[in-house]
């Protein structure tokens, strides 16, 4: 696989006032204020083994595949939730979880009250959570550290706790790097791993917003990568006890959390949600032990922890050539799914030089109107034109997705599609990557990342019928306008009727401008 490029690209001389912003950043920026963690004991995960529910259920499905992981696909957001739930309810020894995102809505709540009940039943619960989204949530988080059974940490956490932005500015070189890892282990037995950050938009709960997006459940052998994974996490010099930093537990935390809790159920919309994940296909499945799992070989990769520390962007701390050697060099053909697409220059030259050389290369990202990051897509804008005279085809979702066949077939999200969020490659209809790795510099070289490469002509198949089937009904295809210069966006309707755009479909000329403006800027290597 090529991917974007694993340094960031040098600075090109932009508007006066960039040049302005960059010099107060690097000037603010100075040590980090804050002390490396204290000396502890290292914590390691609790082994799993075939006495436990899950065990036996994993042993019974194992037995037919002896070196083989089990692997299934989670597409729709009801099945994603219930999977969690459902293992975290089935939880006898140990919950370990690691998130960019947990918020303190429906769904972040429902599964905080998961990992609280299981820590009520002596199970120990680790989670690890980057502390760039934990803004207003101090006083929820101090409630669940004072349990003796759950246990918080924060990565890379922010000293000054009332102002992000203070923050930023007076420590940017450190903050600016951040863990975008995202895995749910339940006694080292079976994980969960994705894109799926913790949040209503994730998991269809949101009525105003819905992201598109993909996970894997895992049994088996890969199953112990992520347990290893985690514990080097865990234990890393980035992963705070977060009792420091988010202040004293009320005087009664149980009860403050249960209120909590039961608020979260409450309302017709809540109890209509539950309903819907109580009845997904997934949980169907499991109540009834008839889990249809993709039996396979597959590979975890990770960043190290190291590179949120490390100034200079070390390769050997990297992911990336690590994902572009397991995927192998395409011969066919090459997905791409990742919802912020900022390649640089050095992912253009490889891409192009792929489509020159016959390979189909396929990308789809948000459009304009769906992005909720309208700076990354300022990165991603001006790489199009390249692309697409190499021969690259370019699919920008549309925000009415959900009025397409996406919303029937409940196929790669939630019912209401407000955005892309999944990151998911194919190679050669025999390889395929589900992570948290976007294709854009930020993954490649300031966040870490983790996901899994999967040898399944299944999975890989099913992005190419993604591609093939879905895709034209969901996404604006992108094309070089008669004049080889500009753009157009083509949309074709259910049937059959072309309507062709001059500009980004569903946009303003204020929001077209404002992305123009910041694509002059010296920011992509931020992207």
């Amino acid at each position: 696989m090529q991917a974007c490029s694993a340094r960031p690209e040098p600075r090109r001389r932009g508007p006066l006032l960039a040049w302005w912003v960059a010099l107060l950043l690097l000037a603010l920026a100075g040590c980090s204020s804050l002390a490396p963690p204290a000396e502890r004991p290292a914590s390691l995960a609790v082994q799993g083994g075939p006495d436990t529910q899950l065990g036996r259920l994993a042993a019974v499905q194992a037995a037919a595949h002896p070196g083989l992981s089990g692997l299934m696909a989670f597409e729709d957001p009801h099945d994603a939730l219930a999977a969690r739930l459902m293992l975290a309810q089935a939880a006898e020894r140990s919950i370990d979880a690691q998130y960019f995102i947990w918020n303190g809505d429906t769904v972040g709540l429902l599964l905080w009250h998961a990992l609280w009940d299981a820590a009520e039943r002596g199970v120990r619960v680790r989670v690890l959570l980057d502390d760039a989204n934990t803004s207003g949530l101090d006083p929820l988080l101090a409630a669940l550290d004072a349990h003796p059974m759950l246990e918080l940490r924060l990565y890379n956490p922010f000293v000054q706790r009332g102002s992000r932005t203070l923050g930023y500015l007076s420590d940017f070189r450190r903050l600016n790097r951040r863990m975008h890892n995202k895995s749910f282990t339940v006694d080292s037995t079976a994980s969960v791993v994705g894109g799926r950050n913790i949040a209503d938009a994730y998991f269809g709960a949101d009525e105003s917003l819905g992201f598109a997006d993909l996970d894997v459940l895992a049994i088996g052998p890969v199953v112990q990568q992520v347990v290893d994974e985690f514990d080097l996490y865990w234990n890393s010099a980035s992963a705070y006890p977060a009792a420091p930093f988010v202040g004293a537990p009320p005087a009664d935390p149980a009860s403050a959390l249960q209120a909590r809790f039961a608020a979260a159920r409450q309302g017709d919309r809540a109890q209509a949600y539950l309903r819907a994940v109580e009845r997904s296909d997934f949980a169907t499945q499991l109540r009834q032990q008839q889990l249809t799992l993709d039996w396979t070989t597959a590979q975890l990769l990770y960043d190290q922890p190291g590179k949120t520390l490390d100034g200079d962007d070390r390769t050997d701390l990297q992911m990336l050539p690590l994902l572009m050697h397991r995927m192998g060099v395409p011969q066919r053909q090459l997905d791409i799914v990742s919802p912020y697409f900022v390649p640089g220059a050095d992912g253009v030259a490889l891409l192009t030089d792929l489509a020159r050389q016959g390979v189909q290369v396929r990308v789809l990202t948000n459009s304009l109107a769906s992005s909720d990051e309208s700076v990354v897509h300022a990165g991603y804008m001006k790489r199009r034109q390249d692309l697409l005279r190499a021969g690259v085809q370019l699919y920008e979702l549309k925000p009415s997705a959900a009025e397409s066949s996406l919303r029937v077939r409940g196929r790669f999200g939630p019912a209401k599609v407000s955005g892309l969020h999944a990151k998911t490659y194919g190679v050669d209809g025999q390889r395929s990557f589900v992570g948290s790795f976007n294709f854009d510099q930020r993954s490649a070289n300031l966040n870490t990342e983790m996901g899994l490469v999967i040898d399944s002509p299944h999975a890989a198949g099913r992005l190419d019928e993604i591609f093939d089937e879905i895709v034209p009904e969901i996404a604006y295809e992108v094309k070089l306008a008669p004049d080889g210069q500009n753009l157009q966006w083509r949309e074709r309707s259910e049937d059959g009727r072309l309507t062709v755009y001059d500009v980004d479909p569903q946009t303003s000329v204020w929001k077209r401008f404002g992305v123009n403006f910041l694509a002059g800027l010296p920011i992509e290597w931020l992207l």
